[in-house]
């Protein structure tokens, strides 16, 4: 079997994914190539995982400020020339199946093609009654057309009676938790308010990560410091709790470490403002409209952890995969739900509401 998986660069969610795919498919004896869009080649970093992985430039979002540039986002129409010749020239023979994680060449390369293709991420998950914000119609275009597939596996941190999966989530390394240690990822947020918010806690260390920070630095309680995948998985694993936007991937990688979480969804993003819903919903998180003092103030000394553990959802898609059925049944999707266990911040078990035909969350 051989497979070509597309994936998004725009963010490290969709990495993240790949990375915990990567080694499941290669246990399988599944030949794969990998494919990148979404950002200039020399902005993917830690990419030994995927071999001798393919790029193209693909198409991506445009933030400023903390909020969606629709006009910016726009102006890019000029870039689809180019995105088209990457269709038209991307080689499909001899590929089994696409599997796409919201990566638009090989999406629709594979539709021109007639090549078999299969969604795999957070946003398949919206084709389902999950929790969604109001309104978002230009989102919800943007999420069936922008990297069509036919079937899609999707993603979410719970099944809300829905046929989906659990997150695919990389385990941590071991290491000692300080309580007054927190990692803030905002990425979409600029630095300076980051900055300015922050130092208003002079008895917390925070460790901040940013593409705006060339090489680490130290202000006051303040640690920066650019991306890196093994330091970041580090920093989270000491900390108590994060600071995020409401990105799928890391929440979920938060709810398995059991870190509390303090979340601002990236205004004009509707699928950000969606996973805030759930998270609000099933109690797992804080949410906060906009960088706010106050609710910073009040997380901070009574916010509370939730931990979720999820079982090796990879091997279960890769064995999936591998015997070709090519239809999601329920009954395989409540058996994966059903290993899945909730712990309250006592360390007692909560229930888990695992099967996906019983006590779903409002939406």
């Amino acid at each position: 079997m051989r497979i070509l998986y597309g994936v998004q660069g725009t963010g490290n969610g969709h990495l993240t994914r790949a990375r915990v795919m990567a080694p499941a498919l290669r246990a399988a004896g599944i030949e794969v190539q990998y494919l990148f869009s979404g950002r200039p080649r020399e902005k993917f970093f830690d990419m030994e995982v995927f071999g001798d992985w393919w790029w193209r430039r693909g198409l991506t979002f445009v933030s400023r400020k903390g909020r969606i540039d629709y006009l910016r986002t726009l102006a890019r129409v000029r870039d689809l020339p180019g995105f088209i010749h990457d269709v038209q020239a991307l080689d499909l023979r001899g590929f089994d199946l696409v599997l796409n994680d919201f990566e638009p060449v090989s999406a629709w390369a594979a539709r021109l093609d007639g090549v078999p293709v299969i969604g795999l991420g957070h946003q398949q998950a919206f084709r389902y009654a999950i929790p969604k914000c109001r309104g978002g119609w230009h989102a919800r275009l943007l999420l069936r057309w922008y990297a069509p597939a036919p079937l899609g596996l999707g993603l979410h941190w719970h099944h809300f009676g829905q046929p989906i999966l659990p997150p695919l989530v990389e385990p941590l390394p071991v290491q000692a938790t300080d309580p007054r240690r927190i990692l803030v990822y905002l990425p979409f947020e600029s630095l300076a308010d980051i900055r300015r918010l922050l130092l208003n806690f002079p008895r917390w260390r925070f460790h901040v990560y940013h593409s705006q920070v060339p090489v680490p630095y130290a202000d006051r309680n303040l640690r920066f410091h650019p991306f890196s995948r093994d330091g970041f998985q580090q920093d989270l694993a000491a900390s108590a709790g994060v600071i995020c936007n409401s990105g799928f991937e890391f929440i979920s990688e938060a709810l398995a470490a059991g870190k509390k979480i303090l979340s601002k969804p990236l205004k004009g993003q509707w699928e950000q403002c969606c996973n805030a819903k759930a998270l609000a919903e099933l109690g797992w998180g804080t949410v906060m409209a906009r960088l706010d003092q106050d609710t910073v103030a009040a997380w901070l000394e009574s916010g509370r952890a939730v931990q979720v553990r999820y079982p090796d959802v990879a091997a279960a898609i890769v064995a999936w995969l591998k015997a070709g059925s090519g239809r999601i049944d329920p009954d395989w999707i409540d058996a994966i739900w059903r290993q899945v266990e909730v712990v309250a911040p006592t360390g007692q078990s909560a229930p888990n509401r695992a099967s996906i035909s019983q006590n779903r969350p409002r939406t």
